[in-house]
């Protein structure tokens, strides 16, 4: 059965979900607008880079859940996809997701965004599956750990096979996966129709030196 794997940030979206939860938070003055933002800005920068710490960042980006109650994080979530999300969900992207929904394709998004933050978009795009690193949740309450391995380059790889695992009937021989970025090239490299989307400047480079399709979601 055909797979259709979409990466989130930048690729159905036109923007960063991860970025703008900790913009949501500093406007909404949740975190330490100076600190928060200032930190923000760094991990997006060196996740563009591809020098992310992953452990680091996910250390900074999880803390906001453990600090708060989760009925009130559910209640910020709602007011984020509101005012930062639903103004960045793409009509091309609807509709590529569309089309392989219509050929009987099985959808799936793969993100190194957290959960809490993309459960909810994912929804709005009609995907049911969602591998995305897992923010711990123990006895009512985040912790700020993680659960399982983060969904971030080769950890996106190692996730969806233990996914394609457990759930029989699909593999890497006729999937398509999308992505923007370059962290993303350990999986663009093992599916049978890689995509580059709105790609960065090395994803770019490297699609066009082994003839991978290079499309674009942005409204002109």
């Amino acid at each position: 059965m055909t797979l259709a794997i979409f990466d989130l940030d930048n690729t159905l979206l036109a923007g960063d979900s991860d970025y703008l939860w900790g913009r949501f938070l500093v406007d909404r003055g949740i975190v330490d607008p100076e600190i928060y933002e200032m930190a923000n800005t760094r991990f997006y920068e060196a996740y563009k880079n591809g020098t992310l710490d992953i452990g680091e960042f996910l250390e900074f980006a999880l803390r906001p859940l453990r600090e708060n109650d989760p009925e009130q994080l559910f209640r910020w979530r709602e007011s984020f996809i509101e005012e930062k999300i639903l103004p960045i969900m793409q009509t091309a992207a609807r509709e590529l997701v569309e089309r392989h929904r219509s050929a009987g394709h099985t959808l799936l998004v793969i993100t190194a965004t957290n959960r809490f933050v993309t459960e909810p978009i994912v929804r709005l795009y009609g995907i049911d599956n969602l591998i995305a690193t897992e923010p711990e949740f123990r006895e009512g309450r985040y912790t700020g750990r993680v659960e399982g391995i983060p969904s971030f380059q080769e950890g996106k790889v190692q996730r969806l096979s233990a996914w394609l695992a457990d759930n029989d009937g699909h593999d890497l021989e006729d999937t398509w996966f999308y992505s923007d970025s370059h962290n993303d090239i350990p999986l663009l490299s093992r599916v049978a129709h890689p995509v580059a989307v709105d790609p960065d400047p090395l994803l770019h480079r490297t699609a066009q030196q082994r003839g991978w399709p290079v499309i674009s979601l942005r409204a002109a």
